[in-house]
């Protein structure tokens, strides 16, 4: 079972001179077992925050605390090294998180259908590739908490698809928060959301709710009455 609790969290995201605020003072728990959508204008800080999450971003101010294991990122490639190829970075990972590296490998090699480029540095990669590696890699290690971010609208339909089933599969043991531009995918794979908007961030039960919230936020017409 995993848990993950905000504790009084402050966060900016800094990039050449010009700061961006993620959380303002934020308290927050997001349940376990419960597939969450993670929802806001373009941003806001939908993957900052899977970052800080996943300890790969540090807090300016307050505490994150994690009960059970909690994936990285999945579509952040900054846990690959360059110049190992797609299989060596797939075996590091294994090791790191206590996998067998062999079934590892043989699982992402034949999933992601990478071919021979697992076997080639992982630097020469496109940005589907990359997404490809990182998200198949992270299915076949046993997280408890899956962080998702727009990694399954990679690649053509049959992979989307068969991305999309590996996913629903995993989160009948766990949790997962998940971003993606396409709402109806969050309503097909969440069953509750979290709406980020001026670092402040408002749970709903219901993923349909957190849709229409952020559709308000947006200045878009709910889903529910659009075809009024």
């Amino acid at each position: 079972m995993s848990v993950i609790v905000l504790e009084d969290v402050w966060a900016a995201y800094r990039s050449r001179g010009r700061v961006t605020p993620i959380l303002n003072g934020v308290s927050f728990v997001f349940p376990a077992r419960r597939s969450i959508a993670l929802l806001g204008r373009n941003g806001a800080g939908k993957s900052s925050l899977l970052r800080l999450i996943s300890g790969a971003m540090q807090p300016d101010r307050g505490r994150i605390r994690r009960s059970g294991r909690v994936s990285w990122p999945v579509g952040f490639s900054g846990g690959f090294h360059n110049d190992l190829t797609g299989a060596q970075n797939v075996r590091f990972v294994a090791r790191t998180y206590g996998v067998d590296p062999r079934a590892l490998v043989a699982f992402v090699q034949s999933f992601s259908e990478l071919g021979a480029h697992m076997h080639l540095p992982y630097r020469g990669y496109s940005s589907g590739m990359r997404a490809r590696l990182g998200f198949v890699t992270s299915m076949g290690v046993p997280f408890d908490t899956y962080l998702v971010d727009e990694v399954t609208s990679v690649g053509d339909a049959a992979f989307r698809a068969r991305s999309e089933a590996m996913l629903r599969d995993r989160l009948a043991a766990a949790s997962a928060i998940i971003v993606s531009h396409s709402l109806d995918h969050l309503a097909r794979l969440c069953t509750a959301g979290v709406v980020i908007d001026g670092g402040q961030l408002t749970w709903h039960g219901d993923v349909a709710s957190a849709i229409d919230h952020h559709r308000a936020v947006m200045g878009l017409v709910p889903a529910r009455r659009q075809s009024a």
